[in-house]
């Protein structure tokens, strides 16, 4: 009992811990966006490669990345940087990027389930994004 009671609190400790050096680390920036979903298909990436991102990443059903449009690139939200979206849990990374023809646009991946990226649909959404406090 006790070495589970144990576990937990370090569990919970490490968590806060991480969460406190984030937001002592970083200025969480605050951007309305229009957010669409998409998943690792032929049709909505690319015929020849479907699982590989604009910057060349692999990517697989379960991890927590973005697209965002090339106009917000220049905004900050660059590769890797950190996204936290408003009705979503966890940060997210941007791990790809969008097709030129789109504007203040985040893409939301969601592995191959394509009924969950179609429920999703289109949203304007409220995200925060990190910034290192010493490289403002």
């Amino acid at each position: 009992m006790w070495k589970k009671v144990f576990i937990c609190f370090i569990c919970f400790t490490v968590f806060n811990c991480r969460e406190n050096t984030l937001d002592k680390n970083y200025h969480w920036i605050p951007l309305k966006v229009t957010a669409t979903a998409y998943n690792s298909v032929p049709y909505q990436t690319s015929y020849e490669h479907p699982a590989i991102t604009a910057w060349g990443d692999s990517i697989k059903p379960g991890v927590k990345w973005i697209a965002v449009s090339r106009d917000l690139l220049k905004k900050g939200l660059s590769y890797n940087t950190m996204v936290k979206i408003d009705t979503l849990e966890g940060i997210y990374l941007v791990k790809d990027k969008m097709h030129y023809r789109w504007k203040n646009r985040i893409d939301i991946y969601m592995g191959e389930n394509i009924k969950m990226a179609k429920e999703w649909g289109r949203r304007k959404i409220t995200i925060t994004y990190a910034v290192k406090k010493d490289s403002i």
